[in-house]
């Protein structure tokens, strides 16, 4: 038996497929998703989004936004997502390395609003690049029985 997931971000689908289990970041901490789980709306944290089909896990960064649970269907409104073989490290770690830049010197102008967006794009970065580095190997083998071999 599985689940239907949709991930959305703002302007585009990221995901949909059936699924045996979706493993998302909530406010409250990370909630795993089954078939005929009962309905359920939450907010969702900057985390990972683990997809899992036949031994086979996707992953997906998702920074906040909406999951809507229903019996059949898992519905992921993400303010932005993307897979994580999706994602250009050069270009997350120069976000980074901006923001750390800007955030060093405090708010710019006293703009506290322009200072919490940085450390929110800082925030993102880290995320970003955090996934790559455990993530990026491509989509994993999940292993579910022993196979009575040692490492």
């Amino acid at each position: 038996m599985t689940i239907r997931c949709e991930i959305v971000s703002q302007d585009r689908l990221v995901y949909e497929g059936d699924v045996d289990i979706v493993v998302s970041p909530g406010i409250e901490g990370e909630m795993g998703i089954l078939p005929d789980h009962a309905p359920l709306l939450s907010i969702l944290d900057f985390g990972l989004v683990r997809v899992r089909k036949e031994n086979q896990e996707e992953v997906f960064t998702v920074t906040g936004g909406l999951v809507e649970v229903q019996p059949e269907i898992v519905t992921i409104l993400a303010d932005a997502a993307e897979h994580v073989d999706e994602i250009d490290a050069a270009r997350a770690e120069e976000a980074k390395n901006r923001a750390e830049e800007i955030l060093a010197g405090g708010p710019p102008d006293g703009d506290i609003d322009k200072y919490l967006m940085i450390e929110a794009a800082l925030r993102r970065s880290n995320l970003r690049l955090s996934a790559i580095k455990r993530y990026r190997s491509g989509r994993r083998h999940i292993q579910t029985e022993p196979t009575g071999e040692s490492d």
